[in-house]
């Protein structure tokens, strides 16, 4: 059990890596084709990447049902489909207010949901320590530093961005739901295949959508598409069967770190004085709500042989 925990945290520590250089990706990419545009294109190339995938894992096991896949068909496919509806609302707001704002700062927005996702947690009776609620109170002080101007007022691309983050969190915890019961390449395949086709539909009524401007923006798309959405969603999905919603969301929320050291190398991007100070509260509010997390893990899994 402690070995799939430590393994589940190593796949989201990958995944948050990668989610906060795809930042950048979408920033780039935007700079040839709206957002719906590139949320579709990548979500679909992801959802094609994951094909041979699926064949490949399908053969080596050679069942018609894992251990850790115990669910129904009628699972895979709801958890399937809310999976996809709030990937695509979280994305399609990340993506927009990226238009505005910096993909650092968005890093650090999105990473609000270590907030969400405890408070969500306790409608659906999911209870967590003390220390976390310190890391959540850390975090609203250090986002408050980060966005909050003097005259007490948002940016638009940060409030776009922050509108993303509740269906993140949701995400998280619909995640957490179903993956234990079911495939989770296949409720990957569905999630993407779902989030894809609704930009898609959006896309045609809202952007213009031109051949040669995708093209434009093909290495942003591919990164996005095969790294960020065929491996990375993946790998959370996969990672968080043996690990808890909080906890999973405090690991996935380094993503912020990431986009901020990712932004700056790449993109020259800087931060004032009040942003750098919001964002170093921020990373310490992860670290003191993840560090007791695993300690009262182990505290009691040893109650547990005794």
């Amino acid at each position: 059990m402690k070995n799939n925990t430590r393994r589940g945290e190593l796949l989201l520590t990958i995944t948050a890596l990668i989610w906060g250089t795809s930042f950048v990706a979408q920033r780039v990419g935007m700079e040839y084709i709206g957002p719906f545009t590139f949320t579709a294109t990548r979500f679909i190339i992801g959802t094609l990447s994951l094909i041979p995938v699926i064949f490949i894992m399908g053969r080596i096991h050679n069942k018609p049902k894992s251990k850790a896949s115990n669910g129904t068909n009628k699972d895979l496919l709801i958890g399937g489909l809310a999976c996809g509806i709030a990937l695509f609302f979280g994305i399609s707001f990340q993506q927009a207010g990226l238009v505005y704002t910096t993909a650092g700062k968005a890093g650090f927005i999105t990473a609000l949901y270590i907030v969400l996702v405890p408070l969500f947690g306790l409608f659906i009776q999911k209870k967590v320590g003390k220390s976390v609620w310190i890391g959540v109170v850390l975090a609203v002080i250090g986002l408050y530093l980060l966005c909050m101007t003097e005259g007490f007022t948002i940016s638009k691309g940060d409030l776009i961005v922050l509108c993303g983050t509740v269906f993140w969190a949701i995400h998280i915890l619909v995640v957490d739901h179903f993956a234990p019961k079911v495939d989770g390449l296949k409720m990957s395949f569905i999630q993407f295949f779902v989030a894809g086709i609704l930009s898609l539909l959006v896309a045609i009524f809202a952007e213009n959508i031109e051949l040669s401007s995708i093209l434009d923006s093909a290495g942003p798309i591919l990164y996005t598409g095969i790294v960020v959405v065929g491996i990375a969603y993946t790998f959370q999905i996969l990672g968080q069967k043996g690990t808890s919603p909080t906890v999973a969301a405090i690991i996935l929320s380094m993503e912020s770190v990431f986009a901020v050291i990712s932004g700056m190398i790449i993109l020259g991007e800087s931060m004032s004085l009040k942003e750098i100070i919001g964002c170093v509260i921020m990373f310490i509010a992860v670290i003191i709500a993840q560090l007791p997390a695993e300690v009262e893990t182990d505290t009691q899994a040893k109650k547990n042989v005794i």
